[in-house]
């Protein structure tokens, strides 16, 4: 005789779905303790005729909490309350940047089947166009467009992930630009092309809406009068999230036109469309190589991005692509035509925005006063700090088993940065690590303000 759940079933209101509604009060009742670990969840026929929902909406309320760890199936007996978090000794990572696996393995394996009914070998057989098949451009061009970068395919550049990208635009920059400016704190992996091309970094003062116009004004000024390229993140910057207004949009773009900047627009974090915050290639299309992949909106393991460089850069961009000597592995091109065009990608895109902004709750409710408020949803967090201060905060952190990023791989110029501070990723544990891991660090803080120094 299975055991009767001790749930207290409820269904709070709200204008998402039923399963979404579902997963969230179950999550929230479990992270607060009201369900212990290994309860056993409600059976899907008893909790539908319960709530007055279908049985599918139980099913995929389930499903969501199994991938944010919370629950476990047990095939033949039920769903149960997942383990609580590992106490110390067990390292909880903050660290990686990417969101959460919404994936499931039946999710993948139907996926896998579909693809090995429909596939067309050509794709296995012969090289790709450099820019990537007309076909999978046209699907991406689609996909943009729902973001708010509408333009035709023939203008998009298909990469083996933005990493690519970045590489490819520089490359394509590099011999029209003798400098290039950007946020004083900045993407690692771009800060590591640019060194590999030997071109010379200026990093520029920030505030809470990102990269300040002054600033920005003085280093092209200063830069003069060789041509300069503006790599930048507007939505959701790595590591502050600090996100341009529409009026900074404008400042930016107004001021590398008239200086003749180039821009590398760097817009993996965007995930919605907002005419609020119109992407610069939309204000200033003629000098703006614009970067964008799935690996933060969709899934790590995609390793697609998206180019699209100036008119004029088309050709150069294209060589460049060429000399970078890396392909789009055949079976990521046939998954994303796949979830594009099934719907998959976008329902997967809703849903890792309602969970970025579920974390991104859960980290504000627990860690407030120590973090800048994300005005955006995505998988990172910003707690700043003074430069020693951050320092001794990561060994800390780690001593008591919470893995976090200090500052300094993110400095264009060491020791000249105004701002520092740890950046907490909010993706990849799950949420019953990701609440310990907080837990932790708030208990940190709170006997750093209350220590004598």
């Amino acid at each position: 005789m299975r055991l009767r759940s001790p749930w207290h079933a409820h269904l709070p209101a709200g204008d998402t779905s039923p399963a979404e509604r579902l997963a969230d009060a179950l999550a929230g009742d479990i992270l607060a303790e009201k369900l212990d670990a290994g309860d056993r969840l409600p059976a899907h026929r008893d909790l539908a005729w319960q709530l007055g929902i279908g049985v599918g909406s139980v099913t995929r309320a389930y499903a969501m909490l199994e991938r944010r760890g919370l629950v476990r199936s047990v095939r033949g007996r039920g769903t149960f309350v997942a383990s609580r978090p590992g106490g110390s000794g067990r390292m909880l990572d903050l660290s990686a940047n990417m969101p959460p696996p919404m994936f499931s393995d039946r999710a993948l394996a139907r996926t896998l089947s579909r693809l090995a009914r429909t596939v067309d070998p050509a794709l296995f057989n012969v090289y790709p166009p450099v820019a990537g098949h007309i076909e999978h451009r046209r699907i991406m061009s689609h996909w943009l467009a729902e973001l708010g970068v509408d333009l035709p395919p023939e203008r998009l550049l298909l990469a083996s992930g933005a990493q690519q990208a970045l590489g490819v635009a520089l490359a394509a920059a590099r011999p029209a630009a003798s400098a290039i400016v950007t946020e004083e704190l900045t993407y690692p992996g771009m800060l590591t092309l640019i060194r590999q091309a030997g071109i010379g970094a200026h990093g520029v003062g920030m505030d809470r809406h990102g990269m300040r116009p002054d600033s920005l004004e003085r280093a092209l000024h200063g830069q003069a009068p060789g041509r300069c390229i503006v790599y930048v993140t507007p939505t959701m910057h790595n590591p502050t999230t600090a996100t341009m207004d529409h009026a900074r949009r404008q400042d930016i773009a107004r001021l590398c036109r008239d200086h003749d900047a180039l821009i590398i627009e760097d817009d993996v974090y965007d995930c919605a469309r907002d005419d609020s915050l119109p992407p610069l290639v939309t204000l200033a299309p003629e000098r703006t190589f614009y970067v964008s992949s799935l690996s933060k909106t969709l899934s790590p393991g995609l390793r697609i991005g998206t180019l699209v460089p100036p008119a004029a850069f088309m050709e150069a961009a294209q060589g460049a692509l060429l000399n970078s000597s890396l392909m789009i592995a055949p079976l990521s091109y046939a998954m994303m035509a796949q979830w594009m065009q099934d719907g998959t990608a976008a329902s997967v895109r809703r849903a890792l925005r309602g969970e970025a902004k579920r974390r991104r709750e859960l980290a504000l409710r627990m860690m407030g006063p120590y973090l800048t408020p994300p005005s955006y949803d995505a998988f990172h967090a910003w707690m700043p700090l003074g430069m020693e201060q951050a320092v001794r905060f990561a060994a800390l952190a780690k001593a008591h088993d919470v893995m976090v990023t200090p500052y300094q791989p993110f400095m264009v110029e060491p020791g000249r940065a105004m701002q520092a501070g740890i950046r907490l990723s909010l993706g990849p544990a799950t949420l019953p690590d990701l609440t310990e891991a907080l837990r932790r660090l708030r208990r940190l803080c709170g006997e750093r303000a209350n220590s004598v120094t």
